[in-house]
């Protein structure tokens, strides 16, 4: 039978299906190019004030912005400066980060301007951190709250979605990411095929990544020889890689609520912070400067330069960067763990080609990266797309695909890198 309009004038061009999604077409622009747009705004802010931390005042006082001194200096008054905007700005910089994942539910608007402030200092004084967790929440509870506000009658649930497909395609400059992170949460029940569901969350996505690469022109890509197989040989490598990083970041797993729990024994967030920040930077320390901030123009140096590590060093690297990872995300820092969570595993990559020099580079280090990020943020499809676009080879992605099973087997079942929302709560 044709279908006709609601109107009675005639048949329609639109099915009823096409008819119910064309009305979140511009409010998912909307969102996806605010999205990217509030990203790239506190990104800017953080980084002119890192450059000021890290390259003008150093100068200035004759020191090396790289010294140990410094590094310690900076990480320990970063956390002074967050611990102080967790307990005196209202809304104390949101709840406890490490009871929070990339996607939850909208935070009242009294909470963002702490978020952010909080976000800026560490992504600026070198925390292990990354930006995704916490831009993340600030743009779904704006996009919430305005879009609550215009539609009233358009499900909680679409906000965050097209918030969260928004940011996620900002930050990878991709809506492909955005995709696959959604294609693995469940929020409500719709009984909609996944298309339908995806529709309006990609077309935020493709905004915020289209406006991302247009400003910003972000790329994951770093400088690897290419890889020339599949070879036999390179099944069981891979497989043997991604479930040795697995294991490696379970241990970070495992450590993440003890650690937690030590911070909270502290008993006020100015003192957990300010003592996570001297770890920290007794941590940068040890590793260098390449251990410190989210890690992804740490990583390309690292690569650029691989002839100046060895396997010890690589070893090093890998390690100082996962602990720094865990104790800035339980001492109450705000950021996200995947951007740190892949340097891991670039130089836990390295350090395999290292180690057996047959393993091409470009396969050690995604596979390291698959298993890591499988391990820290149980999410597969976000951890086999970030694996690949790191090196941007299509030929190591069959082997990627193998070498996930393994370490899959290991990771699923286990704790996440999470706490439970009925640990103990911050101070204020």
């Amino acid at each position: 039978m044709t279908d006709t309009t609601t109107s009675g004038r005639g048949p329609s061009f639109w099915t009823p299906q096409a008819r119910a999604l064309l009305p979140l077409v511009l409010p998912a622009l909307l969102v996806g190019v605010g999205s990217s747009l509030i990203l790239l705004l506190l990104s800017f802010i953080a980084e002119r004030l890192q450059d000021l931390l890290w390259d003008v005042l150093p100068d200035a006082v004759g020191v090396s912005g790289t010294s140990a001194g410094w590094i310690i200096a900076v990480l320990t008054s970063a956390g002074l400066a967050v611990g102080l905007i967790v307990w005196k700005v209202p809304g104390h910089a949101g709840p406890d980060p490490a009871t929070l994942g990339l996607v939850d539910p909208p935070l009242p608007l009294r909470m963002l301007p702490g978020i952010a402030l909080a976000v800026i200092v560490g992504l600026a004084g070198g925390v292990s951190l990354g930006p995704e967790n916490p831009i993340t929440a600030i743009n779904i509870a704006l996009a919430y709250t305005l879009g609550m506000a215009a539609m009233p009658r358009t499900p909680a649930t679409d906000w965050i979605m097209l918030a969260a497909a928004g940011t996620i395609g900002a930050l990878f400059g991709t809506p492909v990411a955005a995709a696959l992170v959604l294609s693995e949460i469940v929020l409500g029940n719709d009984p909609r095929p996944l298309w339908d569901r995806l529709f309006a969350p990609l077309v935020a996505a493709g905004a915020g990544a289209l406006t991302t690469v247009l400003i910003a022109h972000p790329t994951f890509q770093i400088d690897i020889a290419p890889y020339d197989g599949p070879h036999w040989g390179d099944i069981l490598s891979a497989m043997i890689i991604s479930t040795a990083a697995a294991a490696v970041g379970l241990c970070a797993v495992y450590a993440f609520p003890s650690l937690h729990r030590a911070f909270r024994q502290l008993g006020h967030p100015v003192l957990m912070l300010t003592v996570g920040g001297l770890v920290l930077g007794a941590l940068g320390a040890l590793g260098g400067h390449l251990t410190l901030f989210k890690g992804l123009d740490e990583m390309k140096e690292l690569t650029a330069h691989a002839s100046d590590h060895d396997a010890g060093n690589l070893l090093l690297l890998a390690l100082v960067k996962l602990l720094a990872l865990c104790v800035a995300a339980t001492c109450g820092f705000r950021g996200g763990r995947i951007f740190p969570a892949v340097f891991v595993g670039v130089a836990l990559g390295m350090f395999a080609h290292a180690l057996v020099d047959a393993v091409p580079p470009a396969l050690a280090i995604t596979c390291a990266i698959l298993g890591v990020l499988l391990a820290t943020t149980r999410q597969g499809w976000l951890s086999l797309f970030t694996a690949a676009v790191v090196v941007m080879d299509l030929a190591v992605l069959p082997l990627l695909c193998v070498a996930a099973l393994p370490a899959w087997l290991l990771v699923t079942g286990r704790p996440e890198m999470l706490i439970e929302e009925g640990g103990e709560k911050e101070e204020s």
